[in-house]
């Protein structure tokens, strides 16, 4: 994903009360704790070592919340138990849907 997705995504997940955590993998294999400050941790750093950002819901009303937010921004992805996985990357041999 570019910057400019990795930011549509940041404000969605942001206006969203209350706001879902999240956690980044990046590509050298650090596992980001989980954090629920979207505004300005999240894009601490910048968003290039990225790998895929888990974001974590806690019921049914905010997962059913996230999932407009990330049909409107239209990122690569998957749901998940937990919630939901956006992808900065994928391998060469993985296929993925856009929520």
């Amino acid at each position: 994903m570019n910057n400019t997705k990795w930011d549509e995504l940041r404000l969605e997940m942001y206006r969203i009360t209350p706001t879902p955590a999240w956690s980044t993998l990046s590509v050298e294999g650090y596992q980001s704790p989980p954090d629920r400050e979207w505004y300005y941790h999240f894009r601490h750093g910048g968003y290039a070592s990225i790998l895929h950002v888990d974001i974590l819901v806690e019921d049914a009303i905010q997962r059913e919340k996230v999932r407009s937010a990330l049909q409107k921004v239209h990122v690569p992805g998957e749901e998940t138990p937990e919630g939901f996985r956006v992808f900065g990357y994928l391998r060469d041999d993985q296929a993925t849907y856009y929520l």
